[in-house]
């Protein structure tokens, strides 16, 4: 398993991805925060993303779907004290980051980096909500995943 404890290398990784492994990839970072997700229709997005035999027309309506609630709850952002509020929203702009289509896609543009930055918006949310300090620091969980999902392909 290659190990990845920093961003620099998890962006080498990432890099080297080709397009439906960062999108599968980028699911995984969003599966981590998807409790903090109050829309069934973005969870069931994820559910459809991850599938090997989603259809380019499922994964477009995957994508449309985490899109549209992502905009809807964009208003949330910058209300005072509703980080759970904002933690959902950045878990569907991550799973819409995930299930981006092809055509929509730049050079620059990585699936799976701009989910895990999303994903760890919502972790930070969820972070600043928790009273305790129990909860787990997103960037490393990612560097777990990531390995895994190399060790794996």
């Amino acid at each position: 398993m290659t190990a990845i404890a920093n961003d620099q290398q998890l962006r080498v990784l990432l890099q080297s991805l080709p397009a439906a492994d960062q999108r599968r990839l980028g699911l995984g970072f969003v599966e981590s925060v998807t409790h903090l997700c109050q829309d069934e229709r973005v969870k069931r997005a994820i559910a459809t993303g991850q599938r090997m035999d989603a259809t380019a027309d499922e994964l477009e309506d995957a994508y449309r779907a985490a899109k549209a609630w992502a905009t809807k709850t964009y208003t949330d952002c910058g209300k005072e004290t509703d980080w759970l509020a904002q933690a959902d929203h950045f878990v569907a702009a991550a799973a819409a980051a995930a299930l981006m289509p092809d055509a929509l896609l730049t050079d620059k543009t990585n699936r799976a980096w701009k989910a895990a930055m999303q994903a760890r918006m919502a972790n930070t949310c969820e972070l600043v909500e928790a009273e305790d300090s129990g909860a787990q620091g997103e960037a490393e969980r990612q560097y777990r995943i990531a390995a895994e999902f190399s060790a794996d392909h």
